[in-house]
């Protein structure tokens, strides 16, 4: 009881202080809403050493920024704290929850069921500056605290899989991010207002592999949860050991990357060894303000320890979609995601992905669709008497619902909760239990809205 006080009292501490403090900077800025030509022009026309751009490049709107060197439409709304130096802009921005979640709760003697306080979270903050009339610096530091509240094992997440504690696979759990999730560096030159070239370092760092990161989307804004098919689409954004090479040429923008294979180690607060044993590339598309698409290819080698000899080849397609719904802070933003693993012979194993949020200035819905294969192995299901098969078939409907319930320093207090019900393949029911539910309640601190 002692060290969850502490831990609680950590977190609060967290909570109020690092937050409120960088509130005092910020810099309010236009909502995010359908850009015209004509307003991207104006926009291009600015004083680029006093107003922060695009982390990579000068002629593109700041709201363009997804994770690492990835796009979202320039329509997305913006949640951060900014200050503007000289010759230095600075941001921050994040996402802290105290949570109850209980995981197949309504089959309490069956595999995944488990109940518990967790707290996920991370800080991401952001400087650049120009340099010349066309260059552009820019670095990004990425920092959780998951391991100290959460545990190794991270947080409970039924049918979820990926990496190791203690040695054995995490299954029915979602891992826990390094204390260091990116510390990257990056170089712009503009050619001229429609050719950028970028160069992008991390260790770690986000490869140019599959959609933006799922806490960064602003599609997944208000839901605590990682998504069932993380393994499948976006679990490259912490990779030890990335540089990526990019060229944008108006609405495209072509992209390459050497990279570390192997997922994180199980010692979150260390730098694993850079291998650059892998490889990807990704062609970006913002047909409009609205819109952001992905086609993406990585060539993975080992990324499990436990199957050292496995290689795999990811491909993702993505499609993002923001608007603002001509309001104070009422906007909608929705992604679709498939991912496809390709590990050789029979296992290829699709996942797809459907989710929206709906901002109402203080009230928010939002939901996910979430559809992904995974083995006998995947699941852990060795030991159990289920049907001989390659693939289970898994999905997941879940909807939320939160609320603002107080502000203060430029920062939001939201309260929350959702609800999950898992559909699944006949012969995971003797281990699972029929129709699986899930749900949690939440408080969350996060920046508000920047806005003029």
């Amino acid at each position: 009881m002692k060290l969850n006080k502490l831990k609680i009292i950590l977190l609060a501490g967290l909570m109020a202080g690092t937050l409120p403090a960088f509130a005092q900077h910020e810099h309010h800025q236009q909502p995010a809403q359908d850009t015209t030509q004509h307003e991207m022009q104006d926009m291009k026309g600015m004083d680029h050493a006093s107003h922060m751009t695009h982390s990579f490049s000068l002629s593109l709107p700041m709201t363009r920024n997804g994770s690492g060197t990835g796009w979202q439409p320039d329509a997305t709304p913006m949640y951060a704290y900014m200050k503007h130096g000289n010759k230095w802009n600075y941001m921050l921005h994040g996402s802290i929850y105290l949570r109850y979640t209980a995981q197949n709760f309504n089959n309490s003697d069956k595999k995944g069921s488990l109940a518990k306080v967790s707290a996920p979270n991370w800080l991401m903050g952001m400087a650049q500056r120009q340099v010349g009339k066309n260059g552009l610096l820019n670095v990004r530091a990425m920092v959780s605290l998951d391991r100290l509240f959460d545990g190794g094992a991270g947080y409970p997440l039924l049918f979820q899989s990926g990496e190791t504690w203690k040695g054995a696979p995490l299954i029915n759990r979602q891992h826990p991010h390094d204390l260091i999730s990116e510390l990257s560096v990056a170089y712009t030159q503009r050619l001229n207002e429609k050719i950028d070239v970028t160069v992008y370092a991390g260790y770690p760092g986000e490869p140019a592999l599959g959609p933006t990161a799922f806490m960064h989307r602003m599609s997944a804004f208000n839901n605590p949860d990682a998504v069932l098919g993380h393994h499948w689409q976006d679990a490259t954004h912490i990779t030890f050991g990335v540089v990526t090479a990019g060229v944008r040429y108006g609405k495209f923008k072509l992209e390459a990357s050497s990279f570390t294979g192997r997922e994180p180690d199980e010692n979150r607060f260390d730098f694993d060894k850079p291998r650059f044993d892998s490889y990807s590339y990704r062609l970006l598309f913002n047909p409009s303000a609205n819109w952001a698409l992905q086609v993406s290819r990585g060539f993975i080698n080992s990324p499990e320890p436990l199957e050292p000899d496995e290689d795999v080849k990811r491909t993702t397609a993505s499609v993002q979609h923001s608007a603002n719904l001509n309001g104070k802070n009422k906007w909608i933003s929705s992604t679709a995601v498939w991912g496809l693993n390709n590990a050789g012979g029979h296992h290829k194993e699709h996942s797809l992905l459907l989710e929206s949020n709906v901002q109402l200035d203080k009230w928010a819905v939002y939901g996910r669709y979430e559809w992904v294969q995974k083995s006998s192995a995947e699941l852990g299901l060795v030991w159990y008497d289920v049907v001989s098969k390659e693939q289970f078939p898994v999905s997941l409907f879940s909807v939320g619902l939160n609320r603002q319930v107080a502000s203060f320093g430029k920062t939001l207090l939201q309260a929350g909760g959702q609800i999950g019900i898992y559909a699944i393949d006949k012969a995971l029911e003797s281990p699972y239990g029929k129709s699986p539910l899930s749900g949690q309640v939440y408080l969350r601190l996060t920046p508000a809205m920047m806005k003029m």
